[in-house]
């Protein structure tokens, strides 16, 4: 697993189409719900008259965990739900995540920091899934 600044991330040797359903049911695996999802591509072909890659953000919770998180911190919504994204590259796609431990440090509320860390593994893991290839 790759580590970014604000995230973790990961290259698949899977297809765009593979790649985002691998992920969707991985992410149900470890208890996330997709709430949103926005298919960048379209938006770019209709807002901007522009071409661009396949590629997905999905608006990933976890209901325990966001109930536990806004009990601590009811502002916490600005920054929920947990951002996963997949885009097509040559040879395959890429999964990544936002990573919860930095945003809670942001936030200050040493309360959160257990559930940021339990969040984090539960995306790293559904990242790892999503790219074994193993049935899910």
């Amino acid at each position: 697993m790759e580590q970014m600044r604000y995230g973790f991330s990961m290259r698949v040797a899977l297809g765009y189409e593979q790649a985002v359903e691998r992920i969707r049911q991985a992410l149900q695996q470890q208890g996330f719900g997709v709430l949103t999802e926005i298919d960048v591509r379209q938006v770019m072909r209709e807002k901007r008259v522009v071409e661009f890659r396949p590629y997905v953000i999905l608006g990933a919770c976890n209901p325990q965990f966001a109930h536990q998180a806004l009990e601590a911190e009811l502002d916490l919504g600005l920054l929920l739900p947990c951002n996963v994204v997949v885009y097509a590259e040559e040879g395959g796609s890429v999964i990544e995540a936002m990573d919860p431990e930095l945003l809670v440090r942001i936030v200050g509320n040493p309360s959160l920091e257990p559930i940021a860390k339990e969040v984090k593994q539960r995306l790293q893991q559904a990242i790892k899934q999503a790219a074994e290839g193993a049935p899910l």
